[in-house]
């Protein structure tokens, strides 16, 4: 047989002029990771994220009890996430109130690190956007966040200005916590904080995903018949230990599979979120999903123990307002499930899939450069919609009212 028609000749072409055209890619168009910066913000966004009105922080500024910011067009301030962090924290040492401005853990002992995972079966399903945005918001809310990317696809690292596929082939993804030891060369699982990587994002670090993380499927089998401790199921959560002091919140990409990964990353959440998309086919994965689920956590719980939680909730996303079909299915969903979904939903928007190709939230775009800005608006006040009711949940968790 010709050595052109080998399946894996083939494969391994495509693999390599994919990788490149990928770099080329990055290089030209989009922001290598070490100068991925973050935009500046409005004054109405400043006050949205410092939870305060824009009267007051014009007030503030003119009363010198804040820092100052640059004038940009219009002679209007522009706020870096920095400076909202710091005018958070100044605000925070002269208010009656401190924890309006701060509102993350106080005790680390009562208020417990949130674990939150997002999760689907099914590729599509607006899994991994929605834990992006979420988790963009809430660190500029003040929330101290890690993002754990437990895909193999590693859609969220890219978010981040990294090339998976390049920067975490080898090493450096999730997969060097949670691997089993190898017996040959002796080598086993790394700390988390040895690959947790800060990023642009003020108050926000990253554990990166990569196509090593599908081993962790392959390794586990082998690993539980040889009895290896920890199980798979504690692998995620036992990682989290070191650094569950380090951080208000974990919010988990995991992969649309329900995997050894999936169950490790389901078993170290108290908090789950399902997305799911107002749609028959959707639908009908989801109960897919239900009920394997279902069946594989029932057997974690009579053998281990394994099966508390705090909460679970669908998202509604890709949720197309102008489909009547759509929105009857989300009628019948809220109806079905209740309180269980979540009031708010993640708007089908092309402004999300604009801010996508350049590996962008619709946070991050600087809106003054857009000509659809209604459209972006839209999608932003969603985002904030979905953030600020998480964010409820989180500090009722915390025993207070957000």
């Amino acid at each position: 047989m010709p050595v052109t028609n080998l399946l894996h000749k083939h494969l391994q072409g495509f693999a390599g002029d994919l990788t490149t055209a990928l770099k080329a890619m990055s290089e030209t168009s989009f922001a290598p990771h070490d100068v991925k910066c973050l935009r500046s913000f409005s004054a109405g966004e400043a006050s949205y994220y410092l939870g305060v009105a824009d009267g007051y922080l014009r007030k503030a500024h003119h009363e010198g009890r804040i820092p100052d910011v640059e004038m940009g067009a219009g002679n209007r301030r522009r706020y870096t996430a920095e400076q909202i962090q710091e005018i958070r924290h100044v605000l925070a040492e002269t208010a009656k109130k401190p924890e309006q401005f701060m509102p993350g853990r106080r005790d680390l002992e009562k208020d417990a690190l949130q674990v939150w995972a997002f999760v689907n079966f099914k590729g599509g399903s607006g899994k991994t956007s929605s834990a992006i945005h979420v988790a963009h918001a809430l660190a500029l809310k003040g929330y101290k966040v890690l993002v754990m990317d437990c895909d193999p696809q590693a859609s969220i690292t890219t978010f981040f200005g990294y090339q998976p596929e390049i920067d975490f082939f080898d090493s450096g993804s999730l997969y060097d916590v949670i691997r089993y030891k190898d017996k040959e060369s002796g080598e086993g699982p790394v700390p988390l904080t040895d690959i947790i990587k800060t990023t642009y994002f003020p108050n926000l670090d990253l554990v990166p995903g990569g196509i090593q993380v599908a081993e962790f499927e392959h390794e586990t089998p082998s690993a539980l018949s040889r009895g290896e401790l920890p199980v798979f199921f504690n692998k995620i959560r036992d990682a989290l230990k070191p650094v569950e002091n380090d951080y208000d919140l974990v919010i988990m990409d995991c992969p649309p599979q329900l995997g050894y990964v999936t169950l490790s990353a389901i078993c170290a959440a108290q908090n789950i979120m399902m997305t799911l998309i107002p749609e028959r086919v959707d639908m009908a994965s989801a109960a897919q999903f239900l009920n394997m689920a279902a069946s594989l956590t029932e057997v974690l719980h009579e053998n281990a123990g394994i099966g508390l939680f705090d909460n679970f909730r669908f998202l509604l996303s890709r949720f197309d307002t102008n489909v009547a079909t759509q929105v009857d299915l989300a009628g019948f969903i809220r109806e079905l499930f209740g309180d269980a979904v979540m009031k708010s939903a993640f708007l089908k928007s092309s402004a999300v899939s604009e801010a996508g190709i350049s590996q962008q939230t619709v946070l991050e775009v600087d809106l003054t450069d857009v000509k659809n800005r209604k459209t972006y608006e839209r999608a932003i006040q969603s985002v904030h919609e979905i953030t600020d009711e998480m964010e409820q949940i989180i500090q009722a968790s915390w025993g207070r009212s957000a």
